[in-house]
């Protein structure tokens, strides 16, 4: 659901992808989750055909869009082979929702929790000054379906909507452009801190917190509230993954 979701929440969604894109994402999925390792080489065109029942043409056009991604090279003579990760361009839509689709690495979620502890602080304070009316009523409703969900699956979506709403009530171009590192670390974490429905008792009066700096245009404390909120996640997460390595 987390992959999809990011399409959602990137408006992308509704786009059908053509045969190259869907064998390009099959592939980089597999990159992505290790099953094809970095050095490794992939199958050759033949055989890439033959799996996923395409031409060359649209083999090679995928092959071309998991190279632009930085994810493979293609030397003459020597075949296809899975680039370093360092070399990849972890900020590609594409890249981030393929983490989603894989269990969770430690080192990365980590990473993306940083980078929300960067941006989205700013992000509400900067909301609870230039937030329109309409935007604060997007807020307020995804916190009413954070607060209304008896399902994971619908406190997620929620969650995800509130986090959105607020990035975009901070009226920053610039930062719109960091939605998508924002959603994978959301969703990414999400995944592990709200497993079990009675955590979100727990995180549901902290959004409200933020709600209320924003509501009140207080800009301090929003900012306040947010950092809050990633601290109780970050303190979930670590407890999550500490429990999960000592098994």
């Amino acid at each position: 659901m987390s992959e999809l979701l990011y399409y959602d929440l990137k408006d992308t969604a509704g786009v059908v992808p053509s045969l190259s894109t869907q064998v390009c994402r099959e592939l980089g999925r597999r990159i992505v989750g290790g099953v094809v390792r970095e050095g490794d080489l992939i199958d050759d065109e033949n055989k890439l055909c033959e799996r996923f029942g395409v031409s060359k043409s649209v083999v090679r056009e995928a092959v071309k869009l998991l190279v632009a991604k930085g994810l493979l090279e293609v030397k003459r003579g020597s075949g296809t082979r899975v680039r370093r990760r360092a070399s990849w361009n972890l900020l590609d839509d594409d890249v981030l929702a393929w983490h989603l689709s894989v269990e969770p690495r430690p080192s990365f979620l980590n990473q993306l929790l940083d980078v929300r502890q960067v941006f989205e602080p700013s992000a509400a304070a900067w909301a609870a000054k230039s937030a329109t009316k309409v935007q604060i009523d997007e807020i307020r409703a995804a916190q009413q379906k954070m607060e209304s969900a008896s399902e994971i699956q619908d406190y997620v979506v929620a969650d995800a909507l509130f986090h959105r709403a607020v990035l975009r009530a901070a009226n920053n171009e610039v930062l719109m452009a960091m939605e998508g590192v924002i959603f994978s670390a959301l969703l990414s974490s999400i995944r592990l801190t709200n497993a079990d429905p009675r955590d979100n008792k727990r995180s549901v009066p902290l959004h409200q917190k933020v709600l209320a700096a924003i509501e009140a245009q207080d800009a301090a404390a929003a900012e306040a509230a947010m950092k809050e909120h990633l601290e109780d996640t970050r303190e979930r997460l670590a407890h999550i993954m500490s429990g999960a390595s000592g098994k």
